[in-house]
């Protein structure tokens, strides 16, 4: 299989589930011509516990996807989740040289919004631009070129473990892929399935995976919030198997072929088959017990998800309501049961602004992959960096160079 130069990957290493997505660039847009999955057992709660399993997922997910896509894969943008990820606001200001805003005025002053204290075992991942300020004139989103003596800016950064990146990228490299960078999942999530017009009035987004919920709240067109819950959708799992007294391979099943949030919603005279543990004969349980059993647990997400939204300080701006996406977001109910908690409209997100295998990806189960390949189609090509495990150096030596270059 030959490289192709137009293509771009997105890896979404999850906590139940490796998926591996190419896109391929055109004049109309991305085109997607191959999908890859393989159980993920090697990830706890989004962070790797086990190597040599994730690098086997891994390498599987990649190998379905190359077969589907007739190419070989050699670079890929990761995603990244876990209880580690940490987003905070910061302000940045600066007097302009020339009077006049130019490139370097404005990474000045994003570097001087990122001057915060952050202890030695974590690292910057992404440092978003909410909004710049040009003497007092709020709302600026591209200061190019404006006049000038006083340029602030309000940027969002993401930080995470350093140790639980640098594991992602070892297990992408220990099945020969490079990584050009890691993407927090929510954000690379937001790619897929928000609007612009959506992210301009107000939307919180829930990302619901296996391990973990990962919330952006956007407003103004920037991201103003991000936070990760360590509840996901295998929750719901154990409590199927301890409930129903049934093995977690067969709760799955259930879970996704029989599920709901709402009992309410659920008539009195559905029945399934739910398989017994040792051996015994499967029984006949009714569909509202299953409901009953995850109801509580789903309530328990939503109060949390809407916990943080309120932490956030933008509840009340949330002019387009709230979206739901990833795998757990496909429960019967979950829509029905988040506007019955937040007061406000939901709706699941499915990717949207592709072509090629669109039948295949239009679910929220691959709305981080997708993700992963439109944030890459627009910032790839002037990042010009692939990150490594020696990462960290190579992005300070960089900033040092840049800093020079701005004063000598």
């Amino acid at each position: 299989m030959a490289k192709k130069d137009n293509l771009i990957v997105g890896l979404d290493i999850g906590t139940t589930k490796i998926c591996c997505v190419v896109g391929e660039m055109s004049h109309d847009g991305i085109d997607i011509i191959g999908i890859g999955s393989h159980t993920s057992t090697g990830l706890r709660k989004g962070v790797v516990v086990n190597i040599e399993r994730t690098v086997h997922s891994i390498k599987r997910a990649v190998e379905e996807a190359e077969l589907m896509a007739g190419c070989e894969i050699g670079e890929v943008y990761a995603g990244i989740a876990g209880g580690h990820i940490k987003g905070f606001n910061s302000h940045g200001v600066i007097a302009v040289k020339s009077r006049e805003v130019c490139e370097g005025d404005v990474r000045r002053v994003v570097d001087a919004a990122r001057a915060v204290a952050i202890p030695p075992d974590r690292e910057v991942i992404h440092i978003l631009p909410q909004e710049f300020i040009v003497d007092e004139q709020d709302g600026i989103k591209d200061p190019l070129g404006m006049n000038g003596v006083r340029l602030e800016a309000k940027v969002h950064i993401v930080t995470g473990a350093v140790t639980s990146a640098q594991n992602i990228i070892r297990c992408a490299n220990r099945t020969g892929l490079n990584v050009n960078d890691i993407v927090l999942e929510q954000l690379a999530s937001s790619e897929a399935v928000l609007t612009p017009d959506e992210k301009e009035l107000g939307i919180a987004l829930i990302d619901m995976g296996g391990g973990t919920t990962d919330i952006a709240v956007f407003c103004n067109g920037a991201i103003k919030y991000t936070s990760v819950i360590t509840l996901g959708g295998d929750h719901f799992t154990n409590d199927i198997a301890l409930g129903m007294r049934t093995p977690m391979g067969e709760a799955e099943k259930i879970k996704q072929r029989f599920g709901c949030a709402m009992a309410a919603l659920v008539q009195e005279n559905e029945t399934m088959e739910v398989a017994c543990v040792g051996g015994r004969k499967p029984r006949s349980v009714s569909r509202k017990t299953l409901a009953e059993i995850i109801e509580p647990r789903a309530e328990e997400m939503m109060e949390l998800c809407k916990h943080e939204l309120l932490k956030s300080g933008f509840f009340d701006m949330l002019g387009a309501g709230v979206v739901l996406t990833g795998g757990c977001s496909l429960l019967d109910g979950l829509p029905e049961l988040g506007e019955k908690l937040f007061g406000m409209p939901v709706r699941r997100g499915f990717p949207q602004g592709i072509g090629g295998l669109t039948d295949i990806v239009s679910s929220p189960i691959y709305a981080t992959g997708v993700g992963l390949i439109i944030y890459g189609s627009k910032n790839g090509h002037h990042r010009g960096f692939r990150i490594r495990e020696d990462h960290i150096f190579s992005r300070v030596r960089s900033r040092m160079v840049e800093w020079f270059a701005d004063f000598f």
